[in-house]
């Protein structure tokens, strides 16, 4: 079947960053285990600096243990981190300890092979471009500096996470990017492999594309009512015309 094609030009691409422009199974092998290694000292020698002690303070009211010290935290972080789960201290405490690895030329980050091309030429076709992301505000910008083909902030607008917009899988999360932007729903495009973050988008009235990359999570559900693509080559974009995909649906 033919992919749905969009009745709407966009003015800008909003980017989900696992599965969609990079690697999940790079952030589960290399950023987890290296957040993990680095929580202790985070948590002890640093628990006074304002981002550390409101992150710690959310993971005790979210874990309903208020008096919970260093050693409980971390507990916490790890098992969070074995689940999976998208916690906004979480994901603040590992976007500092991620941000400091990148400047020390610890970490560099991944993007998959189409993905770079393509922001550069919808960069250079007046498309804006923005990142939501689960990972932190500091986190996305450390990944986006720190890239093997350079640092690529300068293509990007505006950063978002589940603290500045909200959970992602609410359409009242991507009202606010909106709102945040200046650009209606319907000229917005988001690229993400999650289906229910694409039904949220869909909801909040944006344009939406299921990226389906061979490997990665979701790969093997349907996006429903999504067009999708294997690859960013696979997207077409147009400030004055229509956005169409090639390929086929699931």
């Amino acid at each position: 079947m033919s992919l749905r094609t969009p009745a709407f030009a966009v003015d800008a691409v909003v980017l989900d960053i696992e599965g969609t422009t990079s690697a999940t199974g790079f952030v589960v092998d290399v950023l987890y285990p290296y957040s993990r290694a680095r929580f202790a000292e985070l948590l002890t020698e640093r628990a006074a600096e304002p981002a550390v002690a409101r992150a710690i303070a959310q993971v005790r009211e979210l874990s309903g243990e208020p008096d919970a010290d260093a050693a409980a935290v971390e507990k916490t972080l790890n098992a969070w981190l074995d689940d999976d789960r998208k916690a906004t201290p979480l994901k603040t405490l590992q976007g500092i300890v991620w941000a400091e690895g990148f400047a020390r030329g610890d970490l560099v980050s991944h993007f998959y092979d189409d993905v770079v091309p393509a922001l550069r030429a919808w960069h250079a076709a007046g498309v804006r471009l923005y990142v939501y992301s689960s990972g932190s505000v500091a986190a996305q910008r450390a990944w986006f500096t720190s890239s093997p083909q350079g640092d690529l902030t300068p293509l990007v607008s505006g950063l978002y996470d589940t603290e500045n917009a909200g959970p992602k899988q609410e359409p009242a999360s991507y009202r606010r990017i909106a709102e945040s932007t200046g650009i209606e729903g319907g000229r917005l495009l988001f690229l993400s492999d999650r289906p229910g973050e694409l039904d949220a988008a869909l909801e909040a009235g944006w344009r939406t594309v299921g990226i389906r990359r061979p490997g990665e999570p979701y790969s093997a559900q349907a996006v429903g009512d999504h067009p999708q693509a294997a690859t960013f080559d696979e997207i077409t974009l147009s400030t004055t015309g229509t956005t169409s995909t090639t390929g086929s649906t699931a």
